[in-house]
């Protein structure tokens, strides 16, 4: 109400208004405890027709990874983050198109009953509200002498006298990086008049993500949301495993009856979270066991059992960034057909900096391999796509103060490395490998420079396949990864 959001008025003859309700929820801390309750009005935007009362709806969303990045380049150049709070950030948006909405229950106007909400900035719940949202905070932020970042228009960053300050939105949760609390607080201040902000002061918890400053530089964990989730699937008081998935299993697809779908399903997708944020070292079992879903039996359900209680013994795991080494590596590595019943291999790879891991991967690849060689080229092809923009998102990050000229992508296959030497395509390669190849030497030298490491060394052979505790812990160190 106090937003202006909307006006009564006579609906138009042929119009149909949408409808709304109220959403009731519970806002918790990080250690679990409610901090409020929160009531919100939502819109009925599936009633919504395109090309009549919405057009476009994509809005950009930041990449977890440059989330990551962003931490560990204020490990290396020691500067702040605080966090920021857009209250009922949807409601900022302008509308362009003419909608109506019925009159939301509690909040009649006597004597217009009839009338109805002539809507004039958005509202949660319409399709089109998060692009609007977008576009003006987009407009806004610019217009203070931010510059958005070209390979992640959630990033943006302004330069003040050999001084730098770098914001990121995620959706209305703000992230403010600067070199000093006078930069950080001018931001602050600027936000503030714009739009109905809630100063959270330094940042403690990121998307889920608990976020920790030491003097080497800042720690990002999951320990309260796996620790939550391993309560309620009652997996907290059971026996600890040494590893997340046992290299001697050889799961099948199920050809009878599934076992608790649904329950089955739910586990995945809090894996899923887990390791697309801070823990890598489980992301080829939960990649492979996410194979089975639709239909799981015993052996899916035992599989799934080891990785929860791997998890419980490594709770207080949490990726730590540290001031050096302040150049990103990569690492690529491919299994040829893990086993006789799936003949698509997996490609893994992992990216550094500042001593922990900012962007990882663990993928069946889409095209059948006919060797190891070939299975490794398309791995590498997918891991230089990964380095590229990577790149790219720094180069357009003032903070740093030397050019990133290529990534160094450590790979154990010397004969892809060799054939990458020659400037000719082979000619036994299929049309699929021989794409991959010419877009690997496109990048080559200009954005990236490939190493040959062993394959023990290469810390994302565990994206790949199951290994032993001692090889997992090498990994995982790595990655950063430790209590």
């Amino acid at each position: 109400m106090e937003n202006n959001t909307w006006f009564l008025a006579d609906l138009p003859l042929g119009s149909k208004p949408i409808g709304c309700k109220w959403i009731f929820k519970k806002k918790l801390r990080a250690d679990g405890t409610i901090e409020k309750y929160k009531a919100r009005l939502v819109a009925k935007g599936f009633t919504q027709k395109k090309g009549l009362d919405y057009f476009d709806t994509y809005s950009p969303v930041a990449r977890i990874s440059s989330i990551r990045t962003l931490l560990a380049l204020a490990s290396i150049y020691d500067m702040l983050i605080h966090q920021m709070d857009v209250k009922t950030a949807f409601l900022n948006g302008d509308l362009k198109e003419e909608i109506y909405m019925e009159q939301p229950e509690g909040f009649i106007t006597k004597g217009q009953e009839k009338k109805v909400c002539r809507l004039v900035k958005s509202l949660y719940g319409l399709k089109q509200v998060p692009k609007q949202w977008h576009n003006k905070f987009d407009k806004v932020i610019i217009e203070f002498g931010f510059v958005p970042n070209e390979y992640d228009k959630c990033l943006y960053s302004k330069n003040t006298n050999k001084s730098c300050v770098i914001l990121c939105l995620y959706v209305d949760d703000i992230l403010i990086l600067g070199s000093s609390l006078e930069l950080i607080n001018n931001t602050k201040n600027y936000l503030s008049n714009q739009f109905d902000m809630k100063d959270l002061g330094e940042a403690n918890l990121i998307l889920g993500m608990q976020v920790s400053k030491r003097k080497e530089g800042y720690t990002l964990s999951l320990a309260h949301s796996i620790e939550k989730m391993l309560r309620k699937f009652e997996y907290f008081d059971k026996k600890p495993a040494l590893t997340p998935y046992d290299s001697n299993v050889v799961l099948k697809k199920n050809e009878g009856l599934p076992i608790e779908q649904h329950r089955y399903s739910q586990m995945i997708g809090s894996l899923m979270y887990i390791t697309n944020r801070t823990r890598p070292d489980i992301a080829f079992a939960i990649g492979r066991l996410s194979r089975y879903t639709s239909n799981p039996n015993q052996s899916h359900w035992t599989a799934l059992d080891r990785v929860f209680r791997y998890l419980k013994g490594t709770l207080d795991y949490k990726l730590n960034y540290y001031r050096h080494p302040d150049i990103i590596e990569g690492y690529s590595d491919a299994n040829w057909v893990t086993d006789s019943h799936d003949v698509k291999s997996t490609t893994g790879y992992v990216f550094t900096l500042a001593g922990a891991a900012i962007s990882w991967r663990s993928c069946k690849q889409t095209i059948i391999a006919r060797s190891t060689m070939d299975s490794e080229m398309i791995a590498l092809d997918t891991t230089c796509t990964e380095a590229e923009w990577l790149r790219n998102l720094i180069m357009h990050i003032p903070v740093s103060v030397h050019s990133v000229l290529a990534i160094s992508i450590n790979c154990d296959n010397k004969s892809v490395i060799e054939l990458l030497k020659h400037d000719s395509v082979n000619a036994k390669m299929n049309r699929h490998l021989q794409l991959r190849f010419k877009s690997i030497k496109s990048l080559l030298g200009k954005y990236v420079v490939l190493d040959y490491i062993k394959s023990e060394k290469n810390i994302a052979d565990h994206l790949t396949k199951g290994l032993s505790r001692t090889l997992i812990l090498e990994s995982s160190r790595g990655m950063g990864l430790s209590p």
